[in-house]
Order: C-alpha cells, then sequence, then structure tokens
C-alpha cells in the first residue's frame, strides 16, 4: 500500500493491488481497484483487459468484449488480449471470431504457446484434427512443459488412430496424473425437513445428448410419495424434446445455464449432503467431495474399490440405463423381407421396422420360423428353453425396393399398396423422427445395400468414435477377419480422417482394405436402426461402448467385450451379464478373438445366440427404466438413511449379485 499511500492517482498501484486481491479470491476488490485505475487513467490498455478477464471469470462476457476490444483499440499488438477475447468469444459459442483473435495473436507473437494451443482447440472442436495436431505440437514446441497440449496432443492422435509413438505417449500420460492437494469445504450439516428424499440430478447433458438419451424418463417414473424430484441444468435450452420432456417430468426444473461456473466448482461446495456420481461420467471422480458413484458388481468389483475415490453403491443388475424401449419403439418388432423366388436369406439382410407392421403383414405372403435358445436366469443360472418367432415377409420381387435405393427415392411400394421408406430419408422425412426426439410412423425400411455390405458375408461391427481403438484391439480383429472367410469389419468415419490411418494399419497387415467398410455418422434413429445389419459387434477393450453398447443390443445384435480394470472398460460386460449372455465376456484376449470366430463361423451357435438377445431385450432387466428406476430410489433410501444415523459413507452391496472377475 505504499505507491498508494504516496500517490493514491498512481494507476499502475491500482492495477497491480488489483492484480493482488484477484489471486486471493477478493473478486468485487479487484474489480473496483481495475475501474479506479480506468478512472485515472482512461487509455491504460493492461488495466482493461485484467478487467476484461474478472469480467469473463463472473459471467458477464459481453462486458468483457468491450474491455478486450478497449485494450486493443489502445495497444494494437497487444498478443495477450487477442487471445483472452478469443477465450471470451469461443465461452459465447463464436468460434469462427475466435479463431481471428488467435491467429491475430500468433501474428503478433509467433512464439506465444496459449495463443497456438488456443487456435488448436478450435480445430478440434470444429473436427479439423490434422490442423489441431499441427498446431498443439507448434504449442509444445515453444513450451515443452505445457500439460494442456500434450493431453490435448494425445487425444486427437488418438482419434484419427495414429500411434506413432504410441507407448511413450502413454507412459508421459500416465506420469502426469499426479495432482496437487486441494482444500474443499467440510460437509454440510442439513435437517431433513420434508417426509420425502429430494434428488436433485445436475448435468449440462439435458438437451440432445447420449446422457439424455439414456434416462429422459427416469426422472417421470420416480415415485412422487417417496421422492421430489429437482433438475439443475447447467447447459442453454436447444430447443429438443429430450430437453423438453425431462422439462415437464421433473418436479423443479432450474436452468443455471447463465452460471459459468463447472459441476465440479458446483460439488465442491457441497450443496447437499449427500453427493453421487452417476450416469455422466464412465469413472471416479477423484474428488472428496462426493461421497458414492452408483455402479454393480461387474463394473466396479470390490477388489478395484482402491481406484475409486467414492464408495461404490451397487445397483443390483446394472447401474448402466437406456430408454430405448419408449424412445426407439418402432425397433422392438421387425419382418424380414425377401425375394420370393430367391434362396433363403439371413435375417439382417433387408428389415422392415414400425410401431405397427399389421398393414404389411395383413396383406403379405408371411411365413413364420420358430428359433429355439436356452436362456440362463438369475444367480443359479437355471436354464429356460425359449422361442424367438422370426417373420418373413416374401414379395414378388425386391427389384423396386433396390431401385429405391439406388435412386436416393424415398418411398416404394411393397405389396397391395403398402409401401416402405427408405431408412435413409429419414432425416428429410421427419427431422423429430430422425434425431430419436419423436418415435417414426411409417414403414422403415434399413437394408445392407444402402451401406455397401455383402449380403452374404458375416459383418462384423463397431460404431464407438475411433478414438476407442488402440493398437491391440485392432490387432484382435485382424485376426478374427483373417480367421473368419468372406468376413467384413464395419466401422464409422468418427471421424473422417481415421479412415485413412485404419486402412494402412490393416493393409501392413495383409488385410484387403476392400474388407474395412466406411460409413457416415448419421442421426441418432438411423445409427441405431442400422445395427440390425451387422452380425455380430466387437466392443473396444479399451473403453467400451456405452450408450453405443445400448443401441447395437436394442437391435438384437450380440456383443463380443473384454473387461479390463476401469470402469471405462467394463460397462459392457455389465450389460451382457445384465442381458444373461455372460457367454459373450471374454476373459483373455485370445478369448475374445475365439467368441468372436465361433460366431462367424458357427452359423447355428450365432443364430441362437441372436435369439437369445433378441429375446432378452424385452424380457431382461437391461432396458426396463421403471424397475432400474425403482432400484436406484431404495439404493439412494439407504445412502440417507445411513446418513440421518451419523454413520459413516461406506460401500452399499446389499441386494445385488457377487460377481468378481
Amino acid at each position: 500500500m505504499t505507491a498508494l499511500g504516496l500517490c493514491p492517482t498512481h494507476a499502475d498501484s491500482q492495477n497491480n493491488l488489483a492484480n493482488i486481491k484477484r489471486e486471493q479470491g477478493k473478486i468485487e476488490e479487484a474489480t473496483r481497484l481495475y475501474l479506479k485505475a480506468l478512472e485515472i487513467y482512461p487509455e491504460f490498455a493492461a488495466a482493461h483487459s485484467n478487467l476484461a478477464s474478472i469480467l469473463q471469470q463472473q459471467g458477464k462476457l459481453q462486458e468483457a468484449i468491450l474491455h478486450y476490444k478497449e485494450a486493443i483499440r489502445i495497444a494494437p499488438t497487444f498478443a495477450d488480449a487477442y487471445s483472452n477475447m478469443g477465450n471470451t468469444l469461443k465461452e459465447m459459442g463464436d468460434a469462427a471470431n475466435a479463431m481471428q483473435c488467435y491467429t491475430r495473436a500468433i501474428q503478433i507473437n509467433p512464439a506465444f504457446a496459449d495463443a497456438h494451443s488456443n487456435l488448436a482447440s478450435i480445430h478440434k472442436d470444429s473436427g479439423n484434427i490434422p490442423d489441431a495436431i499441427q498446431s498443439y505440437s507448434t504449442a509444445l514446441k515453444l513450451k515443452p512443459d505445457f500439460p494442456d497440449a500434450f493431453c490435448n496432443l494425445a487425444h486427437c492422435l488418438q482419434i484419427i488412430c495414429d500411434w506413432t509413438d504410441y507407448d511413450n505417449r502413454m507412459k508421459r500420460l500416465v506420469a502426469m496424473l499426479n495432482h496437487p492437494p486441494f482444500n474443499y469445504p467440510d460437509r454440510l450439516s442439513v435437517r431433513n425437513g420434508t417426509s420425502r428424499l429430494r434428488i436433485g440430478y445436475v448435468s449440462s447433458d439435458f438437451g440432445n445428448h447420449p446422457t439424455s438419451h439414456l434416462m429422459q424418463s427416469i426422472p417421470g417414473m420416480h415415485d412422487r410419495s417417496k421422492v421430489e424430484v429437482f433438475c439443475y441444468a447447467l447447459s442453454a435450452n436447444d430447443g429438443t424434446n429430450f430437453r423438453q420432456k425431462l422439462m415437464n417430468e421433473a418436479e423443479h426444473f432450474v436452468d443455471l445455464s447463465q452460471i459459468t461456473c463447472a459441476r465440479n466448482e458446483i460439488f465442491a461446495l457441497r450443496p447437499a449432503p449427500i453427493q453421487v456420481m452417476w450416469l455422466g461420467y464412465p469413472g471416479t471422480s477423484g474428488a472428496p467431495f462426493m461421497d458414492y458413484i452408483i455402479t454393480d458388481a461387474v463394473t466396479s468389483p470390490m477388489r478395484l474399490s482402491h481406484a475409486y475415490s467414492e464408495k461404490l453403491a451397487y445397483m443390483p443388475h446394472t447401474f448402466f440405463i437406456g430408454d430405448h424401449a419408449q424412445m426407439l419403439k418402432h425397433l422392438t418388432e421387425r419382418v424380414i423381407l425377401k425375394d420370393k423366388c430367391a434362396p433363403a436369406e439371413k435375417d439382417n439382410v433387408t428389415v422392415v421396422n414400425a410401431t405397427n407392421l399389421e398393414p404389411l403383414l395383413s396383406k403379405a405372403d408371411v411365413k413364420h420360423t420358430v428359433r429355439e435358445t436356452e436362456v440362463i436366469y438369475g444367480p443359479a443360472k437355471e436354464k429356460i428353453k425359449t422361442e424367438v418367432v422370426v417373420s418373413v415377409v416374401e414379395v414378388p420381387t425386391t427389384e423396386p425396393l433396390k431401385q429405391m435405393i439406388g435412386g436416393g427415392l424415398i418411398a416404394s411400394s411393397v405389396v397391395d399398396g403398402v409401401h416402405v421408406h427408405n431408412g435413409l430419408t429419414q432425416i428429410q422425412m421427419h427431422h423429430k423422427a430422425a434425431t430419436g426426439e419423436e418415435v417414426p410412423q411409417s414403414l422403415l425400411l434399413t437394408s445392407r445395400q444402402q451401406y455397401n455390405l455383402p449380403e452374404d458375408a458375416i459383418v462384423f461391427c463397431n460404431f464407438n468414435q475411433l478414438y476407442k481403438i488402440d493398437p491391440p484391439t485392432l490387432d484382435m480383429w485382424i485376426e478374427i477377419l483373417k480367421r473368419v472367410p468372406h468376413s467384413v469389419l464395419w466401422l464409422l468415419r468418427f471421424p473422417f480422417h481415421g479412415e485413412a490411418h485404419v486402412h494402412k494399419y490393416c493393409a501392413d497387415r495383409d488385410i484387403d482394405v476392400k474388407r474395412i467398410v466406411f460409413s457416415h455418422v448419421a442421426a441418432k434413429e438411423e445409427h441405431v436402426r442400422r445395427g440390425q445389419l451387422a452380425d455380430v459387434c466387437l466392443d473396444t477393450p479399451l473403453c467400451n461402448g456405452h450408450t453405443t453398447g445400448m443401441d447395437i443390443l436394442w437391435t438384437g445384435t450380440p456383443m463380443v467385450t473384454m473387461p479390463l480394470e476401469t470402469l471405462a472398460s467394463r460397462v459392457a460386460s455389465s450389460q451382457l451379464y445384465a442381458l444373461g449372455v455372460p457367454e459373450l465376456v471374454a476373459k483373455s484376449q485370445k478369448d475374445y478373438v475365439n467368441i468372436a470366430v465361433k460366431l462367424g463361423t458357427d452359423k447355428n451357435y450365432l443364430s441362437a445366440i441372436r435369439a437369445k438377445v433378441w429375446k432378452a431385450r424385452t424380457t431382461s432387466t437391461l432396458f426396463n427404466v421403471k424397475q432400474y428406476c425403482m432400484d436406484m430410489e431404495s439404493l439412494l433410501h439407504i445412502m440417507w438413511k445411513r446418513y440421518e444415523e451419523g454413520r459413516p459413507v461406506e460401500h452399499i452391496t446389499q441386494g445385488a449379485t457377487q460377481i468378481d472377475f
């Protein structure tokens, strides 16, 4: 305070003191001092930039932009102001102008590592992965000790399956996992002032996001006599039916999107006496302010409890859930279309789905094939034989359907005036049905022809983002292709830039790249529906298909997985156990390959497993949202009872089937 005591109108001293107050977390005092500095000297560029930064921190983004512009007007070569204004514009969703700011900052100061990293983040978010890699690499050359840039670079390389120097990259990432300790507020002492348990769901994904696709029906299925439901949205309303459903069915829906803080910052302040991790993030929070993680005995066996900062709270079956039975009801049933003059086809070459198939079935020549399979129920592993009826519609010729697909037409007559719609044109016909916001009402045709898949081949698929693939996984898939003649692997251009790397890796190992079929990313409804065309899904062990796993199983396509030790690597195993098909869970890489090869070479076994998965979708607990909701309520009541009794937070395992592998 000496400089200010000697000269209270010294603008530099006001600015420096403001910086100190800001570091101490005294935001209001810092703001007042920056304003005082500007009152003394309005042309003080650094004070404008510092004030803009603190305004951005408070969520006052438009005001921040005004002060950044003033700083740049006063000092046109102020690189930091350009870069920070870019950060503010990015937060406002203005990626184009943010990119211009970062580019200008780099022009002024080519050695500005943070600006290169910020520019890279714009490229990454827009899907321009090659340019993102180049910018992150430049940032690291300028500042080798730059963890944020390195982690993002590693992720970008993984996204496009570029495994150059893969092992060293992974070792460096692991070495960066030691975090300094933080001090967090103590637990709140809260008195229960209501007879109902209050449950608050906090998420930035209430909208068109996989999390909402999974849990959108949960708030409306709670027992309102026992619980009071709150939803706290950290993201703005995207105008979708997913958001509207949650707003309608939660008793209290609170929009917190104007508060510019992350979920962890909210939970660090302990707004509730019990704080629980559930569904959104596939792993431990690592934070002392989260009490429990809702999981299950397969996903998080007790032998791995040391890997979690939270206590494990087991659901009786699987902690994962999907709203597919409500959201994609039209995929509950299907008929197989077949040319009457052609030999018998597989059950996944040309398929028709609808909420009501009767218009087609009542006018067509229908043959019913009964498939018998064994289903294992309960802890006693009781084997019960069950039947699955496959309905086959024979039409005089499928040529009109092939012409419809080849010509990109919307619909074609099948028999006696009954029309089916080309599933590839769903986005043109009904946008909300295409995104999964509404259930389609038309007869939808899905065929291998639409995706350039051979009709007589065994089709292995994986519809995950390509970053989930690592070299050992692709090596297993290559071995499977070599051991299953006339088979193909069906992947997604997710992203586009990964296709060439995958093709090269396979070609270098003597796999014809024509056997690796890539398709574009599709809207939600088509993305799920086309999974019917595959024979077997090959899961990614490193990070499983979570929502994607539920999607593929809802179509009746079996999935082979291999659990490792992280939560993200064991979700698919949990799904398969809940579905009643544990035989698809491999114990090793060799076992994984052998299971897939048996499915690909033994037609009777493949048929039985496909029938078993198809039947179990509607009879097991995996897609039963109502039962899931009841089980979760029971678990939350156990947590609350322990809290009321003053007992410490401990693992909750009662009622769960103990499966440890």
